[in-house]
């Protein structure tokens, strides 16, 4: 997978006791950044879904079965 350099700003304190606890920050902040767009995924779709809502379409309450059964 193709990745991005990318640089961001850490409070002094949470990085120090992040370098104490053996905290791989590169990694947390990919997981948190994962999680996050994860996240608006979801808030978005429900978005979508609210402005949209699914509606009973009335063909398929009448359409026949093309089985043998």
């Amino acid at each position: 997978m193709a990745s991005t350099r990318t640089t961001f700003t850490l409070d002094d304190d949470l990085a120090e006791r992040a370098r104490r606890l053996g905290i791989n920050v590169s990694a947390a902040a990919r997981d948190g950044v994962a999680a996050a767009v994860q996240a608006a995924l979801a808030t978005s779709d429900r978005a979508a879904y609210e402005r949209y809502p699914e509606r009973a379409d009335p063909f398929w309450t009448e359409a026949e079965s093309w089985s043998d059964e």
